[in-house]
């Protein structure tokens, strides 16, 4: 029992003292640059998408 309350003290203590915890800014800015590359990925397997289903309707249509 004793060994786990040390692990749970040693992991409180390194959660407040030692792990560097971003700005209110610096999350923004990350949330910002995760939501734009969610979009642009999803633009690019959109437009892969779209591209394929054509390519493949007309291969589809020409062999039958």
């Amino acid at each position: 029992m004793k060994k786990i309350k040390v692990y749970f003290q040693e992991v409180y203590n390194e959660l407040v003292n030692k792990t560097s915890w971003p700005t209110w800014a610096e999350l923004q800015n990350s949330a910002i640059v995760v939501m734009v590359a969610s979009v642009i990925i999803a633009m690019v397997i959109f437009v892969m998408d779209f591209s394929f289903d054509n390519l493949l309707e007309w291969v589809y249509t020409k062999l039958y």
